[in-house]
């Protein structure tokens, strides 16, 4: 499966994977270290990771998110964080979003940088939103919505599926998804037909 590169910011830099369900993964860097979120494998990737500086962990946000985050953390000699509450020694706050025995997921905050990085709980590809919507809660999270990201003010939002919003109209993006996705559960169900014919996201 090819790869391109995307969200291609300061201090982050994203793959996404050229397939219905749009597999994306990201790598962070901080003063000179370099932290990867949901990772795949990819052509040009690891040239990337090292030219933007040391490799210092892999973080797995969703515990079914697992990827190639196993084969990353091994080939760059590096610890693999699996939905941490922490990461001491990072600017990076991780916020709760789904905290049971069949989901486990966090999202991934950088306040500096005014960042959110989310796995599961919010995407940009038609499996998740509504209609119109630019980013859609996880159909399962439109009943129960996940109220760490109210209120954020991010500038990015990346994701794990499909490319992320950037500028004012990430914040926007993420707070209609919030407010309006109980209501668009029919509008979801209305696309379901279609919907059943993409693979689930992982």
């Amino acid at each position: 499966m090819s790869t391109h590169f995307i969200d291609e910011i300061e201090g982050s830099v994203g793959w996404i994977e050229s397939e219905r369900m749009q597999r994306t993964s990201h790598a962070l860097s901080v003063d000179g270290r370099v932290w990867l979120i949901d990772p795949i494998d990819g052509d040009g990737v690891e040239e990337r990771i090292r030219g933007a500086g040391e490799p210092a962990g892999v973080i797995q946000l969703l515990d079914r998110h697992g990827r190639d985050s196993t084969a990353w953390a091994k080939r760059l000699g590096v610890p693999l964080h699996v939905v941490p509450h922490t990461l001491p020694g990072t600017p990076f706050e991780l916020l709760p979003i789904v905290g049971n025995r069949w989901w486990k997921e966090v999202a991934l905050l950088w306040p500096e940088r005014r960042t959110l990085v989310c796995a599961d709980a919010l995407g940009t590809i038609s499996f998740f939103r509504a209609g119109d919507e630019p980013a859609g809660l996880h159909p399962l999270l439109r009943f129960r919505r996940p109220r760490a990201l109210a209120g954020l003010g991010v500038e990015h939002l990346l994701v794990g599926h499909g490319e992320g919003i950037h500028g004012e109209a990430a914040a926007a993006a993420v707070d209609r998804a919030l407010r309006t996705g109980r209501r668009r559960i029919p509008r979801w169900l209305a696309q379901l037909p279609q919907l059943l014919r993409t693979a689930s996201p992982d």
